[in-house]
Protein backbone atom coordinates (compact mmCIF):
# COMPACT_ATOMS: atom_id res chain seq x y z
CA UNK A 1 0.00 0.00 0.00
CA UNK A 2 2.73 2.49 0.94
CA UNK A 3 5.00 1.49 -1.95
CA UNK A 4 2.13 2.42 -4.28
CA UNK A 5 2.79 6.05 -3.36
CA UNK A 6 5.98 6.17 -5.42
CA UNK A 7 4.36 5.06 -8.70
CA UNK A 8 1.50 7.40 -7.76
CA UNK A 9 3.98 10.23 -7.39
CA UNK A 10 5.49 9.29 -10.76
CA UNK A 11 2.10 9.71 -12.45
CA UNK A 12 1.34 12.88 -10.48
CA UNK A 13 4.61 14.46 -11.58
CA UNK A 14 4.58 12.77 -15.00
CA UNK A 15 1.28 14.36 -15.93
CA UNK A 16 2.57 17.83 -15.08
CA UNK A 17 5.65 17.73 -17.31
CA UNK A 18 5.73 18.15 -21.07
CA UNK A 19 5.17 15.11 -23.28
CA UNK A 20 8.85 14.95 -24.19
CA UNK A 21 9.85 14.45 -20.53
CA UNK A 22 7.24 12.12 -19.07
CA UNK A 23 9.23 8.88 -19.34
CA UNK A 24 12.23 10.49 -17.70
CA UNK A 25 10.04 11.61 -14.81
CA UNK A 26 8.58 8.12 -14.42
CA UNK A 27 12.08 6.65 -14.44
CA UNK A 28 13.44 9.19 -11.94
CA UNK A 29 10.82 7.98 -9.48
CA UNK A 30 11.03 4.30 -10.35
CA UNK A 31 14.81 4.12 -9.93
CA UNK A 32 14.43 5.38 -6.36
CA UNK A 33 12.76 2.08 -5.47
CA UNK A 34 15.78 0.09 -6.62
CA UNK A 35 18.56 2.37 -5.39
CA UNK A 36 17.15 3.06 -1.93
CA UNK A 37 16.20 -0.56 -1.29
CA UNK A 38 19.77 -1.74 -1.89
CA UNK A 39 21.21 1.04 0.28
CA UNK A 40 18.65 0.35 3.02
CA UNK A 41 19.51 -3.33 3.19
CA UNK A 42 23.26 -2.73 3.15
CA UNK A 43 23.44 0.02 5.78
CA UNK A 44 20.37 2.31 5.78
CA UNK A 45 18.32 0.45 8.36
CA UNK A 46 21.32 0.13 10.62
CA UNK A 47 22.19 3.83 10.39
CA UNK A 48 18.61 4.94 10.99
CA UNK A 49 17.58 2.47 13.70
CA UNK A 50 20.61 0.36 14.52
CA UNK A 51 21.12 1.44 18.12
CA UNK A 52 17.46 1.83 19.02
CA UNK A 53 17.79 -0.94 21.58
CA UNK A 54 20.53 0.97 23.40
CA UNK A 55 19.17 3.43 25.94
CA UNK A 56 22.46 5.34 25.74
CA UNK A 57 22.63 5.30 21.95
CA UNK A 58 24.05 8.04 19.78
CA UNK A 59 21.44 10.72 19.12
CA UNK A 60 22.95 11.65 15.74
CA UNK A 61 23.88 8.39 14.06
CA UNK A 62 22.82 4.78 14.42
CA UNK A 63 25.31 1.99 14.00
CA UNK A 64 26.62 -0.33 11.31
CA UNK A 65 26.20 -3.36 13.56
CA UNK A 66 23.16 -4.46 11.58
CA UNK A 67 24.57 -3.89 8.10
CA UNK A 68 23.10 -6.26 5.55
CA UNK A 69 20.13 -6.72 7.91
CA UNK A 70 22.31 -8.91 10.12
CA UNK A 71 21.76 -9.46 13.84
CA UNK A 72 18.00 -8.94 13.56
CA UNK A 73 15.76 -11.70 14.78
CA UNK A 74 12.79 -12.73 12.68
CA UNK A 75 10.67 -12.79 15.81
CA UNK A 76 8.71 -10.06 17.50
CA UNK A 77 8.72 -9.28 21.22
CA UNK A 78 11.93 -11.19 21.88
CA UNK A 79 13.81 -8.67 19.79
CA UNK A 80 14.65 -5.54 21.75
CA UNK A 81 13.59 -3.41 18.79
CA UNK A 82 9.99 -4.45 19.37
CA UNK A 83 9.53 -1.85 22.07
CA UNK A 84 10.61 0.83 19.61
CA UNK A 85 7.36 0.68 17.67
CA UNK A 86 4.67 0.36 20.23
CA UNK A 87 5.09 -3.14 21.46
CA UNK A 88 4.89 -6.78 20.59
CA UNK A 89 3.14 -8.38 17.68
CA UNK A 90 5.10 -6.54 14.97
CA UNK A 91 7.91 -8.50 13.31
CA UNK A 92 11.04 -6.41 13.05
CA UNK A 93 11.52 -7.23 9.39
CA UNK A 94 7.99 -5.93 8.74
CA UNK A 95 8.90 -2.68 10.48
CA UNK A 96 12.13 -2.43 8.50
CA UNK A 97 10.28 -2.96 5.23
CA UNK A 98 7.63 -0.40 6.20
CA UNK A 99 10.27 2.19 7.05
CA UNK A 100 11.97 1.45 3.73
CA UNK A 101 8.92 2.80 1.93
CA UNK A 102 9.44 6.17 3.64
CA UNK A 103 13.08 6.17 2.58
CA UNK A 104 12.10 5.45 -1.04
CA UNK A 105 9.55 8.18 -1.57
CA UNK A 106 11.50 10.97 0.15
CA UNK A 107 14.21 11.45 -2.52
CA UNK A 108 11.61 10.74 -5.22
CA UNK A 109 9.77 13.88 -4.10
CA UNK A 110 12.83 15.95 -5.01
CA UNK A 111 12.63 14.89 -8.67
CA UNK A 112 9.74 17.24 -9.40
CA UNK A 113 11.88 20.30 -8.74
CA UNK A 114 14.38 19.44 -11.49
CA UNK A 115 12.04 17.98 -14.10
CA UNK A 116 12.70 18.33 -17.86
CA UNK A 117 16.47 18.82 -17.56
CA UNK A 118 18.13 16.08 -15.49
CA UNK A 119 20.60 13.36 -16.44
CA UNK A 120 19.36 9.94 -15.41
CA UNK A 121 22.79 8.66 -14.33
CA UNK A 122 23.51 11.82 -12.37
CA UNK A 123 20.14 11.59 -10.66
CA UNK A 124 20.71 7.94 -9.75
CA UNK A 125 24.06 8.76 -8.16
CA UNK A 126 22.54 11.73 -6.37
CA UNK A 127 19.74 9.62 -4.87
CA UNK A 128 22.25 7.12 -3.49
CA UNK A 129 24.33 9.91 -1.94
CA UNK A 130 21.30 11.81 -0.66
CA UNK A 131 19.75 8.97 1.29
CA UNK A 132 23.16 8.00 2.68
CA UNK A 133 24.17 11.40 4.02
CA UNK A 134 20.78 13.00 4.60
CA UNK A 135 17.75 10.73 4.86
CA UNK A 136 19.21 7.91 6.95
CA UNK A 137 20.71 10.20 9.62
CA UNK A 138 17.64 12.46 9.73
CA UNK A 139 15.37 9.43 10.07
CA UNK A 140 17.44 8.45 13.09
CA UNK A 141 17.09 11.92 14.60
CA UNK A 142 13.31 11.96 14.15
CA UNK A 143 12.06 8.37 14.40
CA UNK A 144 14.52 6.54 16.64
CA UNK A 145 13.88 6.84 20.40
CA UNK A 146 17.55 7.79 20.69
CA UNK A 147 17.38 10.47 18.02
CA UNK A 148 18.08 13.89 19.46
CA UNK A 149 15.12 15.57 17.74
CA UNK A 150 12.85 12.95 19.23
CA UNK A 151 14.43 12.32 22.62
CA UNK A 152 15.99 15.68 23.48
CA UNK A 153 13.86 18.27 21.69
CA UNK A 154 10.61 16.28 22.11
CA UNK A 155 9.44 17.22 18.63
CA UNK A 156 6.14 15.57 17.75
CA UNK A 157 6.29 14.08 14.26
CA UNK A 158 4.13 11.02 13.82
CA UNK A 159 4.83 10.01 10.22
CA UNK A 160 7.54 12.22 8.78
CA UNK A 161 6.59 15.89 8.48
CA UNK A 162 10.25 16.70 9.16
CA UNK A 163 12.09 13.59 7.98
CA UNK A 164 10.10 13.25 4.75
CA UNK A 165 8.39 16.51 3.82
CA UNK A 166 10.71 19.27 5.10
CA UNK A 167 13.71 17.11 4.28
CA UNK A 168 12.68 16.55 0.65
CA UNK A 169 11.49 20.14 0.24
CA UNK A 170 14.84 21.52 1.35
CA UNK A 171 16.62 19.08 -0.95
CA UNK A 172 14.37 20.15 -3.83
CA UNK A 173 15.22 23.81 -3.30
CA UNK A 174 18.94 23.07 -3.19
CA UNK A 175 18.80 20.93 -6.34
CA UNK A 176 16.77 23.50 -8.25
CA UNK A 177 19.37 26.17 -7.43
CA UNK A 178 22.28 23.98 -8.52
CA UNK A 179 20.72 22.59 -11.70
CA UNK A 180 19.41 25.98 -12.78
CA UNK A 181 16.39 27.05 -14.81
CA UNK A 182 14.90 25.27 -17.76
CA UNK A 183 15.52 26.73 -21.18
CA UNK A 184 12.66 29.12 -21.85
CA UNK A 185 11.64 29.32 -18.20
CA UNK A 186 8.82 31.86 -17.79
CA UNK A 187 8.99 32.58 -21.53
CA UNK A 188 7.86 29.42 -23.30
CA UNK A 189 4.62 27.57 -22.47
CA UNK A 190 5.34 24.56 -20.24
CA UNK A 191 1.84 23.32 -19.61
CA UNK A 192 1.09 19.87 -18.14
CA UNK A 193 0.74 17.34 -20.92
CA UNK A 194 -1.82 15.10 -19.17
CA UNK A 195 -4.13 16.39 -16.45
CA UNK A 196 -5.79 12.95 -16.14
CA UNK A 197 -2.36 11.54 -15.22
CA UNK A 198 -2.13 14.17 -12.49
CA UNK A 199 -5.50 13.19 -11.04
CA UNK A 200 -4.65 9.49 -11.22
CA UNK A 201 -1.36 10.12 -9.42
CA UNK A 202 -3.09 12.22 -6.75
CA UNK A 203 -5.64 9.45 -6.16
CA UNK A 204 -2.91 6.82 -5.78
CA UNK A 205 -0.99 9.09 -3.43
CA UNK A 206 -4.09 9.71 -1.33
CA UNK A 207 -4.79 5.99 -1.07
CA UNK A 208 -1.18 5.24 -0.16
CA UNK A 209 -1.14 8.01 2.43
CA UNK A 210 -3.56 6.05 4.60
CA UNK A 211 -0.92 3.34 4.88
CA UNK A 212 1.78 5.97 5.32
CA UNK A 213 0.06 7.69 8.25
CA UNK A 214 -2.27 5.15 9.84
CA UNK A 215 0.27 2.40 9.25
CA UNK A 216 2.77 4.29 11.39
CA UNK A 217 0.72 3.26 14.44
CA UNK A 218 1.71 -0.35 13.65
CA UNK A 219 -1.58 -1.50 15.11
CA UNK A 220 -5.23 -1.45 14.06
CA UNK A 221 -6.36 0.11 17.31
CA UNK A 222 -7.75 3.46 18.37
CA UNK A 223 -4.77 5.56 17.42
CA UNK A 224 -4.60 4.18 13.89
CA UNK A 225 -8.31 4.77 13.36
CA UNK A 226 -8.12 8.41 14.43
CA UNK A 227 -5.02 8.94 12.28
CA UNK A 228 -6.87 7.37 9.35
CA UNK A 229 -9.78 9.77 9.82
CA UNK A 230 -7.54 12.82 10.31
CA UNK A 231 -5.67 12.00 7.11
CA UNK A 232 -8.90 11.91 5.12
CA UNK A 233 -10.21 15.10 6.71
CA UNK A 234 -7.07 17.15 6.07
CA UNK A 235 -6.87 16.07 2.43
CA UNK A 236 -10.45 17.17 1.85
CA UNK A 237 -10.33 20.55 3.59
CA UNK A 238 -7.07 21.33 1.84
CA UNK A 239 -8.87 20.96 -1.49
CA UNK A 240 -11.23 23.71 -0.39
CA UNK A 241 -8.38 25.85 0.90
CA UNK A 242 -6.44 25.62 -2.35
CA UNK A 243 -9.47 26.24 -4.56
CA UNK A 244 -10.47 29.30 -2.52
CA UNK A 245 -6.95 30.74 -2.85
CA UNK A 246 -6.92 29.86 -6.55
CA UNK A 247 -10.22 31.63 -7.11
CA UNK A 248 -8.94 34.72 -5.33
CA UNK A 249 -5.72 34.77 -7.35
CA UNK A 250 -6.86 33.66 -10.79
CA UNK A 251 -10.64 33.62 -10.81
CA UNK A 252 -10.94 29.91 -11.61
CA UNK A 253 -11.05 26.46 -10.03
CA UNK A 254 -8.62 24.11 -11.76
CA UNK A 255 -8.33 20.34 -11.74
CA UNK A 256 -4.61 20.49 -11.02
CA UNK A 257 -5.38 22.90 -8.20
CA UNK A 258 -7.75 20.42 -6.58
CA UNK A 259 -5.17 17.63 -6.88
CA UNK A 260 -2.38 19.84 -5.55
CA UNK A 261 -4.54 21.00 -2.67
CA UNK A 262 -5.27 17.44 -1.61
CA UNK A 263 -1.56 16.63 -1.63
CA UNK A 264 -0.77 19.77 0.38
CA UNK A 265 -3.24 18.72 3.06
CA UNK A 266 -1.86 15.20 3.18
CA UNK A 267 1.64 16.63 3.52
CA UNK A 268 0.61 18.87 6.41
CA UNK A 269 -1.26 16.19 8.36
CA UNK A 270 1.66 13.75 8.12
CA UNK A 271 3.34 15.14 11.22
CA UNK A 272 0.21 15.97 13.18
CA UNK A 273 -2.19 13.11 12.41
CA UNK A 274 -1.65 11.50 15.82
CA UNK A 275 -1.72 14.67 17.90
CA UNK A 276 -4.73 16.67 16.66
CA UNK A 277 -8.44 16.01 16.95
CA UNK A 278 -10.64 15.68 13.85
CA UNK A 279 -11.58 19.34 14.29
CA UNK A 280 -7.88 20.16 14.41
CA UNK A 281 -7.38 18.16 11.22
CA UNK A 282 -10.04 20.31 9.54
CA UNK A 283 -8.01 23.39 10.39
CA UNK A 284 -4.64 21.89 9.45
CA UNK A 285 -5.88 20.90 6.00
CA UNK A 286 -7.68 24.16 5.29
CA UNK A 287 -4.70 26.29 6.31
CA UNK A 288 -2.25 24.15 4.35
CA UNK A 289 -4.31 24.19 1.16
CA UNK A 290 -4.77 27.96 1.27
CA UNK A 291 -1.20 28.85 2.20
CA UNK A 292 0.49 26.37 -0.16
CA UNK A 293 -1.48 27.74 -3.11
CA UNK A 294 0.11 31.10 -2.46
CA UNK A 295 3.48 29.54 -1.59
CA UNK A 296 3.97 28.15 -5.10
CA UNK A 297 4.53 31.77 -6.16
CA UNK A 298 7.72 31.89 -4.09
CA UNK A 299 9.69 30.58 -7.07
CA UNK A 300 8.66 33.64 -9.07
CA UNK A 301 9.45 36.08 -6.28
CA UNK A 302 12.88 34.55 -5.61
CA UNK A 303 13.56 33.61 -9.25
CA UNK A 304 14.33 29.90 -9.05
CA UNK A 305 12.88 27.15 -11.22
CA UNK A 306 11.04 24.58 -9.12
CA UNK A 307 9.39 22.81 -12.04
CA UNK A 308 6.52 21.09 -10.23
CA UNK A 309 6.20 23.17 -7.03
CA UNK A 310 7.89 20.79 -4.63
CA UNK A 311 9.02 23.70 -2.46
CA UNK A 312 5.60 25.32 -2.33
CA UNK A 313 3.77 22.09 -1.49
CA UNK A 314 6.16 19.79 0.37
CA UNK A 315 8.52 22.22 2.09
CA UNK A 316 5.88 24.79 3.02
CA UNK A 317 3.24 22.12 3.73
CA UNK A 318 5.70 20.18 5.88
CA UNK A 319 6.66 23.29 7.81
CA UNK A 320 3.02 24.21 8.38
CA UNK A 321 2.05 20.74 9.53
CA UNK A 322 4.97 20.56 11.92
CA UNK A 323 4.39 24.02 13.40
CA UNK A 324 0.61 23.72 13.68
CA UNK A 325 1.11 20.89 16.16
CA UNK A 326 2.28 23.58 18.54
CA UNK A 327 -1.17 25.16 18.23
CA UNK A 328 -3.56 22.25 17.76
CA UNK A 329 -2.02 19.31 19.66
CA UNK A 330 -4.94 18.09 21.74
CA UNK A 331 -5.20 16.20 25.03
CA UNK A 332 -5.92 12.50 24.71
CA UNK A 333 -9.59 12.79 25.62
CA UNK A 334 -10.05 15.30 22.78
CA UNK A 335 -7.83 13.69 20.17
CA UNK A 336 -9.54 10.33 20.66
CA UNK A 337 -6.69 8.26 22.06
CA UNK A 338 -4.04 8.42 24.75
CA UNK A 339 -1.68 11.27 23.98
CA UNK A 340 1.11 11.55 26.51
CA UNK A 341 2.91 14.40 24.79
CA UNK A 342 2.60 18.07 25.56
CA UNK A 343 -0.48 19.87 24.22
CA UNK A 344 -0.63 22.88 21.94
CA UNK A 345 -1.20 26.54 22.63
CA UNK A 346 -4.93 26.42 21.88
CA UNK A 347 -5.39 23.77 24.56
CA UNK A 348 -3.53 25.67 27.24
CA UNK A 349 -0.11 24.21 26.60
CA UNK A 350 1.68 27.51 26.16
CA UNK A 351 4.44 28.09 23.64
CA UNK A 352 6.73 25.27 24.74
CA UNK A 353 5.66 22.71 22.14
CA UNK A 354 5.48 25.32 19.38
CA UNK A 355 9.07 26.32 20.06
CA UNK A 356 10.16 22.67 20.06
CA UNK A 357 8.43 22.11 16.73
CA UNK A 358 10.07 25.19 15.23
CA UNK A 359 13.49 24.12 16.46
CA UNK A 360 13.17 20.63 15.01
CA UNK A 361 11.85 21.92 11.69
CA UNK A 362 14.64 24.48 11.45
CA UNK A 363 17.37 21.95 12.15
CA UNK A 364 16.13 19.51 9.52
CA UNK A 365 15.68 22.27 6.93
CA UNK A 366 19.14 23.76 7.51
CA UNK A 367 20.95 20.42 7.50
CA UNK A 368 19.11 19.08 4.47
CA UNK A 369 19.49 22.26 2.42
CA UNK A 370 23.20 22.69 3.05
CA UNK A 371 24.18 19.05 2.52
CA UNK A 372 21.80 18.66 -0.45
CA UNK A 373 23.40 21.70 -2.08
CA UNK A 374 26.93 20.35 -1.53
CA UNK A 375 26.02 16.89 -2.86
CA UNK A 376 24.31 18.37 -5.91
CA UNK A 377 27.39 20.49 -6.65
CA UNK A 378 29.66 17.45 -6.37
CA UNK A 379 27.50 15.25 -8.58
CA UNK A 380 27.01 18.02 -11.13
CA UNK A 381 30.76 18.61 -11.30
CA UNK A 382 31.56 14.90 -11.75
CA UNK A 383 28.98 12.75 -13.55
CA UNK A 384 26.71 15.74 -14.20
CA UNK A 385 23.12 16.49 -13.18
CA UNK A 386 22.09 18.81 -16.01
CA UNK A 387 21.69 17.60 -19.58
CA UNK A 388 23.07 19.66 -22.47
CA UNK A 389 20.99 22.44 -24.00
CA UNK A 390 20.46 20.43 -27.19
CA UNK A 391 19.33 17.38 -25.22
CA UNK A 392 16.89 19.47 -23.21
CA UNK A 393 15.39 21.00 -26.35
CA UNK A 394 15.01 17.62 -28.05
CA UNK A 395 13.61 16.11 -24.87
CA UNK A 396 15.13 14.01 -22.11
CA UNK A 397 12.96 11.03 -23.02
CA UNK A 398 14.77 10.64 -26.31
CA UNK A 399 18.23 11.73 -25.25
CA UNK A 400 18.36 9.90 -21.91
CA UNK A 401 16.23 6.83 -22.62
CA UNK A 402 15.94 6.57 -26.43
CA UNK A 403 12.17 6.33 -26.06
CA UNK A 404 9.08 8.47 -26.45
CA UNK A 405 5.86 8.13 -24.52
CA UNK A 406 3.58 8.78 -27.48
CA UNK A 407 3.79 7.90 -31.16
CA UNK A 408 2.67 11.20 -32.62
CA UNK A 409 4.15 10.29 -36.02
CA UNK A 410 1.96 7.22 -36.31
CA UNK A 411 -1.16 9.32 -35.80
CA UNK A 412 -0.08 11.82 -38.45
CA UNK A 413 0.73 9.17 -41.10
CA UNK A 414 -2.19 6.86 -40.39
CA UNK A 415 -5.73 6.84 -41.66
CA UNK A 416 -7.59 10.12 -41.95
CA UNK A 417 -9.73 10.82 -38.93
CA UNK A 418 -13.42 11.29 -39.70
CA UNK A 419 -15.50 13.54 -37.51
CA UNK A 420 -18.89 12.13 -36.61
Amino acid sequence: MVLLMTPGLAFFYGGMVRAKSVLNMLMMNFICIAVVTVAWVLYGWSVAFGNANDAKGNGFWGTLAQWGMENISSGIASDSHATLYGGSGVPIFAVACFQLMFAIITPALISGAIADRTKFVGWTVYVAAWVTFIYFPVAHWVFSPNGFINADLHVMDFAGGTAVEINSGAGALACALVVGKRIGHRKDPMRPHSVPFVMLGAALLWFGWFGFNAGSALTSGGQASVVFMNTQIAGCTAVFGWLIAEKIQHGTFTTIGAASGAVAGLVAITASAASVSPIGALAVGLIAGFVCCYAVNLKNHFDFDDSLDVVGVHLVGGLLGTLLIGLFAAPGEVAGFTNGARVGLFYGGGFEQLLSQAEGAGIVFAYSFVVSFILAKIVNATVGLRVTADAEIIGVDQTEHAETAYDFGGLASGHTLVRG
